[in-house]
């Protein structure tokens, strides 16, 4: 059980189950991340949009999801890799992507490289550095 009162008011919770062991460590562990599972499988539909099924033949539909399906596992890698140990290391889809991603760099492409400008006001520009040199493998250097 678990009893929450919040200003508005009481909110208990019940979990039933034959599963051994302490109450409290069970609720947190094993019925606390199989909540935190099903957030995770809401992300892809709402947050990478899987479920835009507006082309009428199977095969697009199906690249679609194909495609849903590879920016999960990019982002997921993002999250678990680029951002370990940040402000955003638990954050969902739509926040990454609105907070890391949806930035409007400047590309400038020469032969050699590819840089982006970011603009001097964006708050995250060094978490966004921090990122790119985790995924790279690079050190990244503290203070």
């Amino acid at each position: 059980m678990k009893a929450e009162h919040t200003a508005q008011s009481e909110n208990p919770r019940f979990v039933v189950t034959n599963l051994q062991g302490d109450g409290q460590t069970l609720y947190e562990q094993t019925y606390g991340a199989r909540g935190e599972m099903e957030n995770r499988l809401k992300e892809q539909p709402l947050g990478l949009f899987a479920d835009r099924t507006s082309c009428h033949d199977f095969q697009a539909k199906h690249f679609r999801v194909l495609l849903s399906a590879a920016a999960y596992v990019l982002m997921e890698f993002v999250r678990r890799v680029g951002l370990c140990g940040t402000e955003l290391q638990e954050a969902q889809v739509p926040t990454i992507r609105l907070k890391l991603l949806k930035i409007g760099p400047r590309l400038v492409s020469s032969v050699r490289r590819v840089v982006l400008h970011l603009a001097g006001g964006y708050p995250l520009k060094e978490l966004f550095e921090q990122v790119v040199l985790r995924l790279r493998g690079g050190v990244v250097a503290s203070g």
